[in-house]
């Protein structure tokens, strides 16, 4: 299956709860992170959740 890298570019300080914990689950713990995880629909609604703290890379 393809691959899909994320990288965490706003802080999750101030954000809602349930954001901080969607961040925590796709591994990403530090602004400038980048993470490969498998590109499904869970990781997609996830990503759509945060878009405006994370940046796909291709």
């Amino acid at each position: 299956m393809a691959k899909i890298r994320i990288k965490l570019v706003k802080s999750v300080i101030g954000k809602p709860e349930k954001h901080k914990k969607t961040i925590e689950a796709l591994g990403l713990r530090k602004i400038g992170q980048v993470v490969e995880k498998e590109d499904t629909p869970q990781i997609r609604g996830m990503i759509d959740k945060v878009n405006y703290m994370v940046e796909v890379i291709d």
